[in-house]
């Protein structure tokens, strides 16, 4: 994303807002709690690609010793893409997982929290303030952008540079809100209201269906895998599922 002086995606009161929460952003019991609950459920759907992407076994147990058996570097020798950043959320397990990892966001105040926060884990993670669709980034093997789509400006521009930022072969992973009545009234005046997410993070108008996206996608020449829920209940809390009327998470790759 970028920075407020450019136009190109980004727009200027979006990166304000969540960079005026970075301060607070790796506090689980802080404005971003809730990302830091949706985090897991990401990154089992993340780790589930990447292995049937690229036929690895991040997750392998020996059935008579319960041991690990399988990769816990399945990222090893390849280079990944963060785009909206924040604080390093998503980044910090990409590069535990084995990734060389850049990460981009619109607020600077996101990329200095970031970086410090990378440094202090012994973490070496490539952060950089600015537009992904101005910053000519190319080359990575998985590029990710969770919650951002329905954040920027011009969202087949956005993911235009999405594609261009992508190595033959590679693999991307997009989450975002459905525009359901259920995320109205879960999402923005649900949560806003009752103060699990801080005030104008969400503008139900800008969410995208999955039947949008996928023809986003397809009209700069994505193809969408199959969409998967992230759904919520009392029992469960946030988990993967069939339900997509919430959130949804999808594997993209070059048509």
């Amino acid at each position: 994303m970028s920075n407020a002086t450019s136009r190109a995606t980004i727009r200027p009161e979006e990166a304000a807002h969540f960079g005026r929460l970075a301060a607070d952003w790796w506090d689980p019991n802080g404005s971003s709690a809730m990302l830091h609950k949706l985090g897991p459920v990401r990154l089992s759907f993340l780790r589930d690609a990447i292995d049937a992407h690229w036929g690895s076994d991040s997750r392998g147990i020996r059935p008579l010793t319960g041991q690990v058996s399988g990769d816990r570097r399945p990222l090893a020798g390849r280079r990944a893409l963060d785009v909206g950043c924040g604080a390093g959320l998503l980044a910090e397990p990409l590069a535990r997982l084995g990734a060389a990892v850049t990460g981009v966001d619109a607020a600077q105040e996101n990329i200095a929290v970031a970086s410090a926060h990378a440094a202090g884990g012994g973490l070496t993670i490539d952060y950089r303030c600015g537009d992904v669709a101005e910053l000519g980034l190319a080359g990575f093997d998985l590029v990710t952008s969770m919650e951002v789509i329905e954040h920027v400006a011009d969202k087949p521009m956005f993911l235009a540079a999405l594609k261009a930022a992508l190595a033959p072969g590679g693999l991307m992973v997009l989450s975002t809100p459905n525009r359901t009545t259920k995320s109205r009234l879960l999402m923005v005046e649900g949560a806003e209201r009752l103060g699990l997410v801080p005030r104008g993070t969400h503008h139900w108008d800008d969410f995208v269906t999955p039947e949008e996206l996928r023809e986003l996608l397809a009209g700069v020449g994505l193809v969408m895998g199959a969409p998967k829920g992230i759904a919520w209940s009392p029992l469960k809390g946030l988990h993967l599922s069939d339900d997509l009327a919430l959130n949804y998470i999808v594997t993209v790759t070059a048509a």
